[in-house]
Formats: structure tokens, C-alpha cells, sequence
């Protein structure tokens, strides 16, 4: 195969959480609709937020979503490390998509040659392939006491060659420091990699800031090259931590007129995505709770998926959740876990390898007949069925060690039909006897609007979805169309030296 003639844009950040996965997801689908050949690429990701891969491999959502606004299909060579914390010093990592070992923070950090090796050769082969590839920094890219150690930002835009862009967050204040800042701390041969910048998440009137744009440009020599607005009205995935707009231990009940959802904030939560189209919602009161409170109004309760399921369940019970769940319960509340909050409502979960830390057995909510192993072998897998004993069709993926026994009391979730694209005849997850206590391992099976429909019925039987919800793509669309507006795109195409069209 002829290589391409490839090039790399480089988006980071003056902090972390400042807007870069946004960023470049705007990016990769404006450079998409200008038929460029284009791919993301992450070199490390540390997020408990993960996807899998048509072809079975493990990566951060982040990179999912980039890849579908690039019109490509995600492949583990565009996030080729992915941490994924399971204490708070400790983590699992994910090397090109496969499980390679659970490391500490000094571990990791002392030696990361291995981690930088894949790193480079993931890059290598995207930009063979692809005719551009938009590279997302992590955190803050002048963190120098990892200088020497980080393999992720300017490492990564000097061996690709790459042009950066810097993203800085004026929501939160101080974008004089962060981009002042920042630009000052770097070793001149990276400073002179920097071409521009991107004011991310402005509130307010435009023409207040833009005697700031032109005090940035005076004072750093670069061109601000645009002022991105808060926006609103569609949503794309966040990358590793519960949206700021999300609901967090209101002092308040459900609000009036809307179906009220609790969901436990664990502190090693996962794939907290899986709620995002119940969050979005118009009909929807989704709350989070850390702390232990009276449900009552609540129509349903669900504990989401976890990276350190046996931890968490310890923290729930140290802070009195049991009471309040078996409550709930009692009560006639609906009940549902996904992946380990569904591991969290049968009899037991054992690890007996110390796959999620150390080995042993911890007593689970018995409010479903099913019993737990861990095991050494991770499943993944991209998966669809029908929810039992209906038509509705589901499909969502799977990324877990556990393997769940499933009594004769119970009565499965789903029957799976395929599995990576394989035809299937399997059963996944469990339902009590009388319908109100269920879990899955599917993550995603929320985004499938008829299970939303059907879940949501249970709690409100007049429930109905409206007529439209903007999907996937739709959401990409307005998110370039949103970027595009306020962007100086002519200044961009210069950068990765291409004609805009």
C-alpha cells in the first residue's frame, strides 16, 4: 500500500478538564466535511470511561467519539495506553487495547519506556494510514516535574512534526495565567511549536473580551484563533468524570412534573456515559448521590458500573447506602445495575486473583439470586439482543472481569444474538421475580431509544420519547457548525498547511 502523505495538529491543553477532547472532536468533523483523511489519536488516556473496538480491543471513550466525528473506525492504535484508576494510587493499564498489568503511580512513572514505545509506534501506523491526524494532549502540557517523563504532549508533537494549538478554559478564569503561564515554563523549542490558541467555554458578550484577544496575541506573539461559546442544545460524551452540569447531592427531592432517577456516585465510578441519555432527558430528574438519603419520590435507583467494584461496595456499606437501598426496595422501587453496580445486587463477588485489589470475598445486596468471580481474563466485546420476554432490541458493549452465575429464581435481561459481530445464543444479566431488580452487563443500553422507552415506562407508564432526539452524528454537525462560526479556520488550514475549502 502507497503511504500517504501524512500530517499531525496537536490540541493541548493549559490544564486538565479545559475542553481539549471537545476540541478535537470538533475538529476531526470539520476536517472530516472538508474530505480530508483524518484520525485521532491520544497517547495516554486516564479515564475509567472506556469503549471497545469493532474489533474487540479496549480504548477510551474519548477516542470513540473522535473517531466517529472522523467518519473512522475506532481502532486501539488511537489511545494505545489507557489507565484506568482502580485505587487512589494505583491503576489498571490497557496496552493497544489488552489488559497488561495493574501499577502504581510510582511504578508507572519511574519507567516509561514500554508505555512510550507503543505510544510511537500506534502514532507511526495512524499517520501511514490517514491523511491527518489530530493528536490530543493529556492534562497539562507543562507539567514539568514529568517533563522529562511525558510521553503524551510535546514528546508526541516533535516526533510527529506537529503544529500545536493550545486550549485554554476562560470558564473557570485566570486564561491570562494559563496561557501566559504556560508559554513561559516551556523549553523554547516547544514554545516555538505553539501557533495558536483557543479561548474555550466563553459566557457572555464576545465583543467584551476582544480587547483580551488582542492583549493575549501582544503579550505571547500567537494568534488567538478563536473564542468558543458555552454552547448547548446537544451533548457529546465526557472523557473521564461526571459532566459539571450533572446533578450532585441536591438538597432536594425529584422535581415536580419529571421522572425522578438516583443514581450512586461510587468513588471509583466507570462508564458513567451509560446514564448520559437519561441525564439529557427533558422528562428526566437523573440525581447522583455520594451520601446516603431518603429516596422517597424516586422512581428508580441505579448503581452504574465501577473500577474497583469489591472497594466500592465497602465504601456503600461504611456509609449506610444498604438501609436506604433495601428501603427502597421494600418500598416497590426499581432497582438496576450495570456491569459492577449489577455484580453489586447479587449474593457475593469474589476475587480470587486479586484482579481489582486484594484477593478475597465480600457479601454483596442478595437482591438478586447470582453469585460473582472475577477473573483473569477480561471480557470485551460489542454485543445486541432483545430484552427478555419483549421485542425491544438492545446493544451496547461489555468490559468486565466478572463472570456472573445466575440462579433458576432469576429470569435473564437480555438474549444476546451476537457478539463482535458473531452470531450469538446467549443470556446475559438477571431479573427478579417480580420485574423490579435487574442488571446487565451492557453498557450503553440506554443509548438504544426503545430500552429507554421501556425502562422508562416501568417508572411512568405514560412515559413517551419525543418524536426527535438528536443522534450521534447530528450532535457532531453542530458541534463543527458550533466551532466553525467562531473559529478562524483560514488560520488553521495554514497550520496543517491545507487550502481551506
Amino acid at each position: 500500500m502507497t503511504e500517504k502523505e501524512s500530517r499531525a495538529l496537536a490540541i493541548f491543553g493549559t490544564a486538565s478538564d479545559v475542553g481539549k477532547s471537545i476540541v478535537a472532536t470538533a475538529l476531526c468533523r470539520i476536517f472530516s466535511n472538508a474530505g480530508i483523511d483524518v484520525a485521532p489519536y491520544k497517547a495516554q488516556n486516564m479515564s475509567n470511561n472506556s469503549g471497545v473496538t469493532p474489533d474487540g480491543l479496549e480504548i477510551g471513550r474519548a477516542q470513540i467519539a473522535q473517531a466517529e466525528a472522523a467518519r473512522v473506525v475506532p481502532t486501539a492504535d488511537m489511545n494505545p495506553v489507557l489507565l484506568k484508576p482502580n485505587s487512589d494510587t494505583g491503576a489498571q493499564v490497557v496496552l493497544q487495547g489488552k489488559v497488561c498489568k495493574t501499577e502504581t503511580a510510582k511504578g508507572y512513572f519511574m519507567d516509561t519506556t514500554l508505555w512510550a514505545e507503543a505510544a510511537r509506534e500506534s502514532l507511526d501506523r495512524l499517520m501511514q494510514r490517514h491523511e491527518l491526524v489530530v493528536i490530543e494532549g493529556a492534562g497539562s502540557c507543562a507539567e514539568m516535574n514529568l517533563y522529562d517523563r511525558d510521553f503524551v504532549n510535546f514528546r508526541t508533537a516533535r516526533l510527529s512534526g506537529a503544529p500545536v494549538i493550545l486550549v485554554a478554559d476562560i470558564d473557570r478564569g485566570g486564561v491570562f495565567g494559563q496561557v501566559v503561564g504556560t508559554l513561559a515554563v516551556l523549553p523554547p523549542e516547544d514554545r516555538a511549536l505553539v501557533k495558536g490558541v483557543i479561548i474555550n467555554r466563553f459566557r457572555g458578550d464576545i465583543d467584551l473580551f476582544r480587547d483580551g484577544v488582542e492583549m493575549l496575541e501582544s503579550m505571547t506573539g500567537i494568534p488567538v484563533l478563536g473564542v468558543i461559546p458555552y454552547f448547548r442544545g446537544f451533548t457529546i460524551d465526557a472523557e473521564d468524570a461526571v459532566p459539571l452540569s450533572a446533578k450532585v447531592d441536591p438538597a432536594g427531592g425529584p422535581e415536580a412534573g419529571k421522572i425522578g432517577i438516583a443514581a450512586i456516585y461510587f468513588p471509583h465510578i466507570s462508564n458513567f456515559t451509560d446514564l448520559s441519555p437519561l441525564e439529557h432527558d427533558p422528562a428526566v430528574a437523573l440525581h447522583y448521590f455520594h451520601y446516603p438519603r431518603s429516596l422517597k419520590g424516586y422512581k428508580a435507583l441505579i448503581l452504574p458500573g465501577t473500577k474497583n467494584v469489591r472497594g466500592d461496595l465497602a465504601w456503600l456499606y461504611s456509609l449506610g447506602w444498604e438501609a436506604e437501598i433495601q428501603k427502597f426496595r421494600a418500598e416497590g422501587g426499581i432497582i438496576m445495575g450495570i456491569c459492577g453496580g449489577y455484580q453489586m445486587l447479587g449474593n457475593s463477588i469474589a476475587d480470587p486473583h486479586g484482579v481489582e485489589g486484594p484477593a478475597g470475598k465480600t457479601q454483596a445486596l442478595a437482591l438478586l439470586d447470582i453469585e460473582t468471580v472475577l477473573e483473569k481474563d477480561k471480557c470485551l466485546s460489542n454485543a445486541k439482543g432483545t430484552i427478555a420476554g419483549t421485542t425491544v432490541e438492545a446493544t451496547g458493549y461489555e468490559i468486565h472481569h466478572g463472570r456472573s452465575v445466575v440462579s433458576a429464581v432469576c429470569t435473564p435481561f437480555i438474549k444476546v444474538s451476537a457478539r463482535n459481530n458473531c452470531p450469538a445464543d446467549d443470556l446475559d444479566g438477571a431479573v427478579s421475580e417480580d420485574g423490579r431488580v435487574m442488571g446487565t452487563y451492557f453498557h450503553g443500553v440506554f443509548d438504544e431509544p426503545a430500552v429507554r422507552q421501556w425502562f422508562l415506562s416501568l417508572t411512568e407508564p405514560s412515559y413517551r420519547l419525543q418524536k426527535h432526539e438528536k443522534g450521534r452524528q447530528e450532535s457532531y454537525e453542530l458541534l463543527a457548525a458550533h466551532f466553525s462560526s467562531h473559529l478562524d479556520l483560514n488560520k488553521i488550514f495554514t497550520i496543517i498547511d491545507k487550502v481551506h475549502p
